[in-house]
């Protein structure tokens, strides 16, 4: 057998049949020539279960023969050591990018987490497209470190994934921003594919798993007497300006009611129970649950019941607040929000803060947290213990009628008592 030098390389010709030229120099290490002209080295090997395995190293033009002799041997040593390298490159292979898990995931990991809501898989399919796919969609799973996932959500959190764009619908855009909250929310719908597939066997551990998230910082904005006073005006104007009616009232109930916004704009009138004053939603963030309704929100849903009677399609859904166009619910809320919010002058106050707000008004109010719960669709008392700060007034007003009582007993009719109220002003 010769020596596979550069110069026998140059010199070979194709037959008619696949020939390998084994060098004389490594045993195992040879020259494949195809009809067609083209030249590959190989190396050849028995593995540990006995199977001849026979791998690529390179195509003459991209390796010289001692390149591809060096090549040749590490690929022996590997075997000596016990690997496979051949099957380990098949696998590597068969390996899905991060770009193909994605789509897997979203298309089978509905059926193993039946009990997961289509709004959560929205949300999911959201973050997996505009976040996980632009940056790791080229990466494969076998190859993704922990690294991997911290430097993802940094990147996510500097905004390398922010976006605004316009979508499919009319008038429609996405507008996609970064920050410590969406890197993490990113992160986490990220290390829930990623467990996914450890459970169909493509990889024995979730890299995701022990990576730090972001800590955030607690948004929660409660809105103060006063502020609800401008709120009032602001919509009270905006409703003067011709400003969407749907949206207002839809704001309103939010205020009224305490409900998530979705719970309100998915709302359909089969839900409205004006007899016993509830909302009876089949389905929320928490499953089923009954809203009560006080007489003002009653009041905002019997307002828009005439213009429902009359445009009454029974092909189309029958939403409290249906779309301008087509046959969702209406979806213009945020833009009107921002508008109301600015002639408010409030800052930095959110739709969902005016749930918020319904919670704040009932603890200072005097209601228990526990009964607010229940008004809000809290399945743990741990939840609503955010307003836990807020109940202050009215313990402090029986602290304060209490010691009044006891001074005046300790003072006689003689003694003055002055009431913590005054003191304050004082």
């Amino acid at each position: 057998m010769p020596k596979l030098t550069k110069r026998f390389v140059d010199a070979v010709k194709p037959t008619d049949r696949d020939v390998v030229y084994w060098d004389d120099d490594l045993a195992c290490f040879g020259l494949r020539v195809k009809p067609s002209g083209a030249s590959t080295y190989v190396v050849q090997y028995r593995n540990r279960g006995g199977r001849t395995r026979k791998l690529a190293l390179g195509r003459v033009g991209v390796l010289t023969p001692d390149e591809a002799r060096q090549k040749a041997r590490k690929t022996l040593a590997a075997v000596a050591d016990g690997g496979d390298p051949s099957a380990e490159r098949h696998a590597y292979r068969d390996d899905p990018t991060i770009g193909e898990l994605v789509d897997l995931y979203l298309n089978d990991g509905p059926a193993a987490k039946p009990d997961k809501k289509a709004s959560s898989w929205a949300i999911d399919r959201s973050n997996l497209a505009r976040h996980v796919k632009p940056l790791l969609g080229r990466r494969h799973l076998h190859a993704l470190t922990r690294g991997d996932i911290q430097k993802f959500q940094r990147d996510v959190t500097d905004g390398k994934t922010a976006a605004d764009e316009k979508t499919g619908k009319k008038r429609g855009r996405a507008i996609v921003e970064g920050g410590p909250g969406t890197g993490q929310r990113a992160t986490v719908v990220l290390s829930a594919m990623l467990q996914w597939a450890v459970a169909q066997g493509w990889r024995s551990d979730n890299p995701a798993k022990g990576v730090r998230l972001n800590k955030l910082q607690k948004r929660d904005r409660f809105l103060s007497t006063a502020e609800l006073a401008k709120l009032g005006d602001a919509l009270a104007a905006a409703e003067q300006q011709g400003i969407s009616k749907r949206s207002l009232a839809a704001l309103r109930l939010l205020l009224l009611t305490g409900c998530r916004r979705n719970e309100i704009l998915s709302l359909r009138w089969e839900h409205v129970d004006f007899e016993h004053a509830a909302l009876r939603l089949p389905d929320s963030k928490t499953g089923a649950k009954v809203v009560p309704l006080g007489a003002p929100a009653l009041a905002v849903l019997e307002g828009l019941k005439p213009s429902y009677d009359e445009a009454r399609n029974p092909e189309r859904p029958d939403y409290v607040f249906p779309a301008s166009r087509g046959e969702g619910y209406h979806v213009g809320l945020p833009a009107v929000w921002r508008k109301v919010a600015k002639a408010a002058g409030l800052q930095g106050v959110r739709i969902h803060d005016l749930r918020h707000g319904f919670a704040s008004v009932a603890v200072a109010d005097g209601s228990s947290l526990y009964i607010v719960g229940k008004v809000l669709g809290h399945t743990q008392a741990a939840t609503t213990e955010r307003y836990s700060h807020l109940d202050l007034d009215p313990v402090r007003g029986v602290a304060d009628r209490t010691a009044r009582r006891i001074a005046a007993a300790m003072a006689g009719s003689a003694g003055e008592v002055v009431s913590l109220a005054d003191k304050r002003r004082a």
